[in-house]
């Protein structure tokens, strides 16, 4: 067996053996395992860990409604009682761990209160494990209705707690330009997780990542991203407590599996300072158009938004896979990408649904800005729609793209790329 090490059978004599399979024999009637002998302990077995403390009193499942007086009728604030159950939790943290899960029954839920759900400030706190447990989408909504938008957030954790879970639970923006996490982290804040949740409503993020370490392992599985955001629905670099810009280059794994990212206008990940990224299966679509120009995007809504931030030579890796993607108009962008250097990879996806419509051939709904160090750019099994873009930046031999075996529905390979178009390759393709 792997990490153990094997006792010779060689020398051993007929007392021994016979010692050996009494001893078995014992253990199989009364149920255990025989004691390993003293030679086969090897230096990487587990030890027991060494628990400090006492476990805490009260109950290990609490109910924001039963225990902590929540009336989930839509119209009552509800604010003190999340904070009341928060607060519980954390107070029951034992050697680091969390012992408390937070169930939140069916009902509709006001919280006028920043922070009421979720408030871990300054690190003070070093816990892993917390849990919040809903009846299900659209059962059990919680309206986030702060008095001013502005750097209002439903939930922070600025380095204070890893493994966290969310299920089954609906947010909803009530007052628009409001936000849902605030996370900031130097090597704490890590490992969050999203099953069967769903965002709603206008908000300006959904997740600001901030800090220089980890962030990272973050997991959603068959949510719904709805509403509207006014930068994105996971910002990675804030930059609004960090030290030093350049140091935000940790933040990495990120997965989203079996996605309904249906939401009417904005961004859904934007990455100015790289991470690694996988989105695997699910419907994406920008039903909508901003209501006015901004800023920093124009018009456009960008599906997967990668600008090039300063920051040290950091992971850069994006990965989607069996993805149906709809282009409804020419400001719908599926990746604008700016990457320095890593990875781009799609495989079979398809963006063609509106490949009929007009405004279809001239669009360009993947875009890319190349430097001398990439990132380097491959297309599987796709169908794809109108032409991308590629635009080289600095010296070099411009793009290093591949297309294998991929329908290109509005043109021919030698009509599909706009711009910069040294070093494309296509394998296989069928055009227009």
């Amino acid at each position: 067996m792997a990490g153990r090490t094997s006792p010779s059978t060689g020398g051993a004599d007929r007392r021994t053996v016979l010692a050996g399979t009494a001893a078995a024999l014992a253990a199989a009637l009364t149920g255990c395992e025989p004691a390993s002998p003293a030679t086969r302990q090897s230096s990487d077995d587990a030890r027991a860990p060494v628990v400090t403390g006492h476990k805490p009193k009260g109950k290990d499942v609490i109910d924001v409604v039963a225990d902590c007086g929540a009336k989930g009728d839509g119209r009552t604030d509800d604010s003190r009682a999340f904070a009341r159950a928060y607060s519980y939790a954390a107070g029951r943290v034992w050697d680091h761990i969390g012992r408390t899960v937070i169930d939140i029954p069916a009902g509709t839920y006001l919280i006028r209160k920043p922070h009421a759900l979720l408030n871990a400030t300054g690190g003070k706190l070093k816990a892993n494990g917390l849990r919040f447990r809903g009846a299900g989408k659209r059962m059990t909504q919680l309206l986030f209705a702060p008095a001013e938008a502005d750097n209002a957030y439903l939930c922070r954790n600025e380095d204070s707690w890893a493994n966290v879970m969310f299920e089954q639970l609906g947010f909803v923006a009530a007052t628009p330009g409001a936000s849902f996490f605030y996370s900031y982290s130097t090597g704490q804040a890590q490992d969050y997780r999203f099953t069967e949740c769903e965002w709603t409503g206008e908000w300006t993020y959904g997740l600001a990542l901030d800090g220089s370490n980890t962030n990272s392992e973050m997991r959603w599985d068959a949510c719904r991203v709805g509403g509207a955001y006014r930068k994105a629905f996971l910002y990675s670099g804030l930059s609004e407590k960090s030290l030093s810009h350049r140091q935000q280059d940790q933040f990495l794994n990120y997965w989203f599996n079996d996605m309904k990212v249906e939401y009417a206008w904005g961004n859904f990940l934007e990455f100015p300072y790289g991470g690694s990224i996988t989105c695997r299966g699910g419907s994406y679509i920008v039903t909508g158009r901003r209501p006015e120009d901004s800023a920093d995007y124009g018009r456009t809504s960008t599906f997967f938004r990668f600008p090039r931030g300063p920051h040290h030579d950091s992971v850069q890796r994006f990965h989607a896979e069996d993805i149906r993607f709809e282009v409804r108009d020419p400001d719908t962008v599926v990746i604008d990408c700016a990457w320095d250097s890593g990875t781009v990879h799609f495989n079979d996806c398809d963006d063609t649904a509106n490949a009929f419509k007009s405004f279809a051939e001239e669009s360009s709904p993947h875009r890319y800005r190349i430097g001398s160090r990439g990132p380097l750019v491959r297309y599987d099994s796709c169908q794809l729609s109108g032409q991308h873009s590629y635009e080289q930046d600095g010296g070099g031999a411009g793009p290093r793209a591949r297309y294998d075996m991929c329908r290109l529905r509005n043109h021919s390979p030698q009509d599909f790329i706009k711009g910069a178009d040294g070093r494309v390759k296509f394998v296989d393709c069928l055009g227009a």
